[in-house]
């Protein structure tokens, strides 16, 4: 065989092992290229679970803290509630009781007198000023008002209950003999707030009281509207 056709063949033999090499390195990288590509892939797929579980535990943090503050608002509120209907309690007691005392014989005169009712038993909520005899209702609702009158029967006992300058009911004695007689009334009032009430001696009568305390005035709040 001449020279240059073996080195021909030789040559030829060279170049399809080298293809065969230059293509089994080209199959590896792809290879190695896919394998990466689907580590890269697997890594995406999961990365958004690790986010979600990530921000459920920020939210259940949060939820946790909420909860803490809801029930701390809550334990105020029910102070704060609390605290407000002792308030109203406090507001709601009012009472008061009252005689004139150790007066002897007052009238009679020629106008009405407002009868102050200087020996006070009780006063709650401080509606009642002994200074003046007049109630001053506190608050709107319904009060419950009740006085009495004593004296020598040979005059006339004439005494009023008022509402801001209103007559409501009376207490009423005929001069009849001598001696001494006692008489009384009450009535239910509903007040607003702001409301006067106190009794006068009408004109031409009279009244008499000791250390008996024959004469009384009383009234006490039923209820707030």
């Amino acid at each position: 065989m001449p020279r240059n056709i073996l080195y021909s063949l030789l040559l030829l033999l060279f170049s399809c092992d080298c293809i065969a090499e230059v293509q089994q390195e080209g199959n590896e990288v792809r290879a190695e290229g896919t394998e990466h590509l689907n580590v890269k892939k697997r890594s995406a797929v999961s990365t958004p679970g690790e986010f979600q579980t990530h921000i459920l535990i920020g939210i259940q943090s949060e939820l946790a803290e909420l909860k803490s503050t809801v029930s701390s608002l809550k334990t105020k509120l029910q102070v704060t509630e609390e605290q407000l209907k002792q308030l109203r309690r406090n507001e709601y007691k009012v009472a008061f009781g009252a005689t004139l005392g150790s007066t002897g014989n007052f009238g009679p005169f020629n106008s009405p007198v407002t009868l102050v009712y200087n020996n006070v038993y009780v006063n709650e909520g401080r509606a009642y000023n002994p200074n003046t005899g007049i109630f001053t209702a506190p608050v709107k609702g319904a009060y419950f008002f009740s006085f009495s009158g004593h004296n020598r029967s040979s005059k006339v006992l004439n005494l009023g209950l008022f509402k801001n300058g209103e007559q409501m009911v009376i207490v009423f004695n005929h001069p009849l003999g001598d001696r001494y007689e006692s008489t009384a009334n009450s009535v239910s009032l509903t007040l607003e707030k702001g409301d006067r009430v106190y009794v006068r001696l009408r004109e031409t009568s009279w009244v008499f009281d000791n250390y008996s305390h024959h004469n009384s005035f009383v009234g006490h709040l039923l209820f707030p509207l």
